[in-house]
């Protein structure tokens, strides 16, 4: 299996496991916050949107892409707020999974070694972003934290256990 195989397999797990943990919980579930920060799943989903769109489009190909919500919720950018949306639950999903999809994309078409032709909009301490393959690692990375995030909030919410990683 080539590297790029490799570690599209492993975004796409930890892609699967967010997905896996919040299936089956209900609207008020999605939206509640269990934790004191107050973020709240369906925000964490619209959190990983982002992070696919900024660090596949924004840094790795150096477009500055603004997405257009189907539910017309006009909410502005606060970086220091809690995850948590207004927009609709469907829309949030269906902006999760369009950003992966066009994130595979930019995987598909562009070598792991290309420099990134945007920059992260905030310092990054002690990282250099030489590549892709930093940027895949990182979504891996990212990905993964916050599944485990989903994980722990799940069982708050319901008691369901074991949805995350296999």
């Amino acid at each position: 299996m080539s590297e790029k195989t490799t570690l599209q397999h492993f975004l796409d797990e930890q892609r699967g496991s967010v997905l896996a943990i919040l299936d089956g919980l209900d609207e008020t579930q999605l939206r509640t916050p269990v934790l004191p920060s107050g973020w709240t799943p369906i925000g964490m989903i619209e959190h990983l949107g982002g992070a696919e769109q900024h660090w596949f489009q924004d840094v790795a190909l150096g477009t500055v892409f603004e997405y257009v919500w189907p539910d017309a919720v006009d909410e502005p950018y606060d970086p220091d707020a809690p995850f948590a949306t207004s927009h609709s639950t469907a829309a949030v999903f269906e902006f999760y999974r369009r950003q992966c999809e066009i994130s595979n994309e930019v995987l598909a078409g562009t070598p792991l070694d290309a420099a990134p032709k945007g920059r992260h909009n905030r310092e990054w301490p002690g990282e250099d972003i030489a590549d892709l393959r930093w940027i895949v690692l990182h979504l891996i990375e990212e990905t993964a934290r916050h599944a485990g995030h989903l994980d722990a909030a799940r069982e708050l919410l319901d008691g369901t256990t074991g949805l995350g990683p296999r």
